[in-house]
């Protein structure tokens, strides 16, 4: 279990994380998320002990990441792929991790050959592609064979197959009631990966919750097409609905879009007036578009307007 409670971290006058306040259990993979500057990456350095808290805590089953014993048999982190030393091979590398926490070294070809990397084992890590760091860094969280997992932006780099394999990965580990944390700012990746999210934005807390529940919160919408929009535009309003245009489908032909109603609503009010539907359907946001909308006041640099 991580717990972090009422956790503020000040940089000079700068407060990147402001009185945050969350737990991650085991058993489910927790998405990290938030707009860049938001205090993730920070929050995350505070539990691995690397940055010290202006006020507040973060545990590790109860207990301060410094105070634990072997901490790597207990937390294992990946926060940035290329933190190895360029000239070790990536078997001394992990060497060199298991032996500073009284690990067997027989550990250390169990996680290469878990992330796939035996063939590669002899060479220098400084020679590695951005993908493979990605990898060596995976087994170097996984060294200890750790009941808590950090993971920062683990697809980083990674081919579609590897973002395949490491979200079965990370659900695997969470499936042995392991804890997992992860940080991305791939949000349809963690819609298909996470159980639960924690969403920040400006250090503190926006959503804490399932991904049904965050995506929940967006508002419901029906997609309607047919030859009678116009007049189904009609009925809907006398019903005191908003129906609006929508973009048109993929072979040009007019959609309707009619916010805050379900589709047995839509298609009752139709039949009563005697209109012809081609298609009715329920339209849920994305996980994308409701981080959005929810984080839009949290985000401190904005693109220019699209023209």
């Amino acid at each position: 279990m991580l717990r972090v409670a009422n956790l503020t971290k000040d940089f000079g006058g700068q407060r990147a994380v402001d009185d945050l306040t969350f737990e991650v259990g085991p058993g489910r993979v927790t998405g990290f998320l938030g707009p860049n500057g938001a205090g993730k990456s920070t929050t995350m350095r505070m539990m691995l002990g690397l940055d010290r808290p202006t006020s507040g805590t973060a545990t590790i089953n109860g207990q301060r990441y410094r105070d634990l014993d072997h901490p790597l048999r207990q937390v294992g982190a990946l926060l940035d792929a290329r933190w190895v030393h360029p000239n070790r091979s990536a078997r001394s590398h992990l060497r060199w991790l298991a032996a500073s926490n009284q690990i067997p070294a027989a550990r250390v070809d169990e996680v290469l050959e878990t992330v796939g990397l035996t063939s590669v084992a002899k060479k220098r890590a400084g020679g590695f592609s951005l993908g493979m760091s990605q990898r060596l860094g995976l087994a170097g969280a996984l060294i200890g064979d750790p009941h808590t997992l950090l993971f920062d932006e683990p697809v980083n780099g990674l081919d579609p197959e590897g973002i395949v394999w490491i979200r079965g990965f990370m659900r695997k580990l969470a499936a042995e009631g392991r804890t997992v944390l992860v940080s991305s700012h791939l949000l349809t990746e963690m819609s298909l990966t996470a159980d639960h999210l924690v969403v920040i934005g400006r250090g503190r807390l926006i959503a804490d919750c399932s991904v049904a529940e965050f995506t929940g919160r967006a508002r419901q919408s029906v997609r309607v097409r047919g030859p009678q929009l116009e007049q189904l535009h009609a009925a809907l309003a006398a019903a005191g609905l908003n129906p609006a245009p929508g973009d048109p489908d993929g072979q040009g032909r007019p959609v309707m879009r009619v916010p805050d109603t379900t589709t047995d609503h839509v298609g009752d009010l139709a039949a009563a007036a005697g209109i012809t539907l081609h298609e009715l359907s329920a339209e849920s946001a994305s996980l994308e578009e409701v981080f959005m909308s929810m984080t839009a006041h949290a985000v401190d640099y904005h693109g220019g307007v699209n023209r």
